[in-house]
């Protein structure tokens, strides 16, 4: 499942360490222009982050798309 979400992933994982942080999510939603202010993007950061250290895994990625998928 990850897989199918990599490329996008690496595309917001700007550093390129693996994990979306807080700032990446921001500068992601400004881009889309959609910003959002730093306590917005670190709930968001928040809802996805299953193992509670701040950041994205690309596995919490994937698995938070796959469950609010629109179709």
């Amino acid at each position: 499942m990850a897989d199918d979400y990599a490329t996008t992933f690496q595309i917001v994982d700007v550093d390129g360490d693996g994990l979306i942080s807080i700032p990446e999510l921001s500068r992601l939603m400004e881009v889309l222009g959609e910003p959002i202010t730093p306590e917005a993007a670190q709930a968001a950061v928040a809802r996805i982050d299953v193992d509670g250290d701040g950041l994205i895994s690309l596995e919490e990625f994937a698995g938070f798309l796959s469950r609010h998928r629109a179709g």
